[in-house]
Parts: structure tokens; C-alpha cells; sequence
């Protein structure tokens, strides 16, 4: 019941949205926002404004009201087994999905998060293939599959991001003091192209909102470990589960604008946060913050390492010992700026690379769109080629002793097993599931399961490099 107040709760904001965007066009309203309208959903005396270039056709208000309708009278049946009603729940945001495109992509992106953070999404309960369970630094995911940072920037729905069926969720950039980020517009769709440009620039809550966030969770978590019997469901998810429950969570840490000694940032950041994180990363490589790309030539690099790497271990650690220490690079990188950041890895045992970042660059088909010119960092599919390049040289220079997260245009299982075999023991997406919703995520599994088993591999782990052998 609780499920069904929530997709009730969810009806009445999307039906909210389609009488403001009615208002706005002057198309009459649907028959079932006019009543949420007549009985004070927005009140019932919203003047009417100028039209909007666009006008809002019958067809789109007519299709949001409906989906909303079936989302909200959930096809939810208690006497299934909660495997099924996964399986339905995934197929039913699907339809849920392209109302998302009627808003704004930064309020459709506010609006995912709220969600996720309600339990308005489908929660995971069927087992991932066996195949795609793998162990990196020590830590068992039970897929290769994770969320990538930015889109969860201040661990507000990590609980219900992890439930998707994401075997590891990164949250941030977290910078140390809370900062607005860029002046808005900035985000851009590409829809056509399957990318987005953002110039978010580090919008943060800071590192205090965020560790109040997840020292909240942290705690709910050990006390399910308290009281859980060894023999529930929880007990099987625990081999799989790191500090934030079931799934793996890493903390990617950012400078702020004005700061003017970068390394005392991310000290700040481990310092605060590092107790929370099965892994951290030391975002360098956003285009949308003056001057930080440059922390990437080799000295700066190897000096900010250095005292980062001794702040995390001078804490105190339990047997766990400290989380691992990553750091993510940019893919418009030259071969030279690559040997040197390779050379510094190896030199001083960081535990691994995030590759890459979003590209400054504007393929041909891309600049030439209305949007293709914005100032900002590309994702998505224009990014795999470039992204999956610099992924096989690093994977190189380290000689396959880094542990590599491949991020960057993936939006197939194929794309995921493209990395993988190029050198990457982990995969990250975002765009992909920012276009396509939940419903990807059982999807990309079943397809990179499939590809592993086409090959002939048993395990994620023994595909990684595989086009170097």
C-alpha cells in the first residue's frame, strides 16, 4: 500500500507539471488534471501567458495524464512473488519514462533524484547472472554495472539507486563548502545523438550535508546487520554489500571554485568523508572548474597524490583498512600527458583510475546541432570511441596493474564488453540511463551476460584486457 500512496503521490506532481505547461500554452486541459486543477492543485485561477515557442499539443498532455493514470493505478499485486512484481515494476517505468522529456533536463534531473530518494522506483529483487560477479580491491560487486558521479551530487537517494540493480553507485563531486555551480541553463539534451552537455561546475551541498547523509545510512545499516538473522535475505546481499548496504558506494570529491590550494580541499573531503566510502576519487578532470584540469601535468598531480594519500592513512583504520584511492582523468588528454600520469600512478600505488571524464570536444555531427555549442563537458555516445581509446592506453602504460573503471558513452551491454575487454575491471554509465530510465539497468546485465557467455568467459574478471592477450 505504502508503493501505491507513493505512485499516487508521484500522479499528482506529474499532473501539477502538465496544467502548468497548459497554462503556459493555452491548450485546454486534460479531463483528469482539470479536476486536480478544479479541487486546488495549483489553484484554480492560473492566468494564462504568452505561448511558448513550442506550442503543448493535445497529444502530449492527453499521453502524460494517461501514463500517469496507469503508473499511478500500478499494476501492484501482493499475492505475486516479489521476483514478478520486480520484472513488472522495471516494464512499468518504462512508460513513466518519457514524461521526464516534458521537463527542463535540470528539473527532470532534480525530479529522478526526489524520486529515487521517495522509493519511487523499481527496487531489484531478482539475482544478477553469477557470471557478472567480480572482486576489485577487495570488494565483492555482484555486477560490473555502477552509476557514475554527478548524478546523485549530494547522496540524497542512494538507498533507491543501489535498489535499481546498480552494482555500485558514486555519488558527488562533494566539494568542501557548499557552492551553487554555474549559472543555469546547463544542461542541454542532444537527444538525437543519444549525449548531453553539462556545465553543472561542482553544484554541491558541501561535505557536512552529505556526511550527515550518509553517517545516517552507515548507521541504519549496521543496526540491520544487528538484527537481521544470519539466515534472511539480507545475510546473502551482505557478500555483495559494502558500507551503504547491498551494493558498493564510491565518493568522488571536487574542489570549489574560489579555493585557491586545491590539495587542502580534498584533504578536507577524505577527512570527512572517507569513513563512509568503500572507494574514493579525486575528480581533476571536470572542464566546468577553472584551473582543475591542469592538477593533471605531472608534478601537480604527483604532489596532490601525495598528501592526499597521506591524509586518508593517517587515519585510524579497523581491519578493513583504508578505501582505495582513485583518481579521474579527462579523455582530451595528449599521449605525453598519459605516460606521465601512468608513471605517477605506478610510483606511488594508486589504487586505480576512473576513464574518463566528459570530452571538451565537438564531434562534426555533434557541433552542428542547436545545443552543439555549448560551453561545457559531452556525454554520452559520441564519447564511447574517444573514452574506450584512452581506456586501452592506460591500461597499457600500467601494464594492467591499475584496476580501471571505463566510463564514457556506454549505452548497450556490447558498449559495457567493449570496455571491459579493453581493459577496464569496472564499468560506469550515466547518460544512458538518464535518457532511458531504470528499466536499462536489468537490460545492460542481461547483454553484457550474454556477450560474456558468447566468448566463452566464466567471469567479468577474466575478459578484462582481453584484446591485449
Amino acid at each position: 500500500m505504502a508503493y501505491s500512496r507513493r505512485l499516487l503521490l508521484l500522479r499528482v506532481l506529474l499532473n501539477r507539471q502538465v496544467v502548468r505547461e497548459s497554462a503556459q500554452s493555452g491548450a485546454p486541459l486534460p479531463a483528469s488534471a482539470a479536476l486536480l486543477h478544479t479541487f486546488g492543485g495549483v489553484g484554480a485561477t492560473a492566468k494564462k501567458i504568452a505561448p511558448p515557442r513550442s506550442r503543448l499539443t493535445w497529444r502530449r498532455l492527453l499521453t502524460g495524464t494517461v501514463l500517469g493514470s496507469v503508473i499511478a493505478s500500478g499494476a501492484y499485486v501482493g499475492t505475486r512473488d516479489e521476483a514478478t512484481i520486480s520484472g513488472w515494476a522495471f516494464e512499468g517505468s518504462k512508460l513513466a519514462n518519457p514524461l521526464f522529456r516534458l521537463f527542463d533536463p535540470e528539473d527532470a534531473h532534480r525530479l529522478a533524484i526526489w524520486a529515487a530518494s521517495q522509493g519511487l522506483v523499481p527496487k531489484e529483487n531478482r539475482p544478477d547472472p553469477a557470471i557478472l560477479a567480480t572482486e576489485v580491491w577487495g570488494r565483492k560487486f555482484s555486477n560490473p554495472i555502477g552509476l557514475a558521479a554527478g548524478f546523485d551530487k549530494n547522496a540524497e537517494a542512494v538507498e533507491g539507486l543501489l535498489g535499481i540493480g546498480f552494482g555500485f553507485v558514486e555519488v558527488g563531486s562533494v566539494t568542501p563548502v557548499p557552492q551553487e555551480g554555474n549559472p543555469k541553463p546547463r544542461v542541454f539534451r542532444l537527444h538525437e545523438h543519444g549525449a548531453i552537455i553539462n556545465r553543472y561546475g561542482f553544484n554541491s551541498e558541501g561535505i557536512m550535508a552529505v556526511a550527515k547523509r550518509l553517517g545516517a545510512q552507515h548507521g541504519k545499516r549496521k543496526l540491520a546487520e544487528t538484527t537481521k538473522p544470519a539466515t534472511s535475505m539480507y545475510a546473502d546481499e551482505k557478500q555483495f554489500g559494502g558500507k551503504a548496504g547491498p551494493g558498493i558506494l564510491g565518493v568522488n570529491l571536487g574542489k570549489n571554485k574560489t579555493s585557491t590550494d586545491a590539495s587542502s580541499d580534498y584533504v578536507q573531503g577524505v577527512h570527512t568523508l572517507s569513513q563512509y566510502a568503500d572507494y574514493l576519487v579525486i575528480n581533476i578532470s571536470s572542464p566546468n572548474t577553472p584551473g582543475l584540469r591542469k592538477l593533471q601535468g605531472r608534478k601537480e598531480l604527483k604532489d596532490l597524490i601525495k598528501k592526499v594519500l597521506s591524509a586518508r592513512d593517517d587515519m585510524q583504520w579497523g581491519e578493513e583498512g583504508p578505501p582505495p584511492l582513485l583518481v579521474k582523468i579527462a579523455p582530451d588528454l595528449s599521449k605525453e600527458d598519459l605516460a606521465d600520469i601512468a608513471a605517477v600512478v605506478l610510483t606511488l600505488r594508486v589504487d586505480g583510475l576512473v576513464i574518463s571524464n566528459t570530452t571538451v570536444s565537438r564531434p562534426e555531427e555533434v557541433g552542428s546541432h542547436i545545443h552543439g555549442k555549448e560551453t561545457g563537458g559531452l556525454s554520452g555516445k559520441p564519447l564511447l570511441a574517444m573514452s574506450t581509446n584512452v581506456l586501452r592506453d592506460m591500461f597499457q602504460l600500467t601494464r594492467g596493474k591499475v584496476p580501471l573503471i571505463g566510463v564514457g558513452g556506454v549505452s548497450s551491454g556490447e558498449d559495457a564488453y567493449l570496455k571491459i575487454r579493453a581493459g577496464a575491471s569496472l564499468v560506469q554509465l550515466y547518460s544512458a540511463f538518464a535518457y532511458e530510465g531504470p528499466a536499462f539497468i536489468p537490460r545492460i546485465k542481461a547483454e553484457l551476460a550474454a556477450c560474456l557467455e558468447a566468448d566463452g568467459y566464466k567471469s567479468v574478471s577474466e575478459a578484462v584486457g582481453a584484446d591485449f592477450r
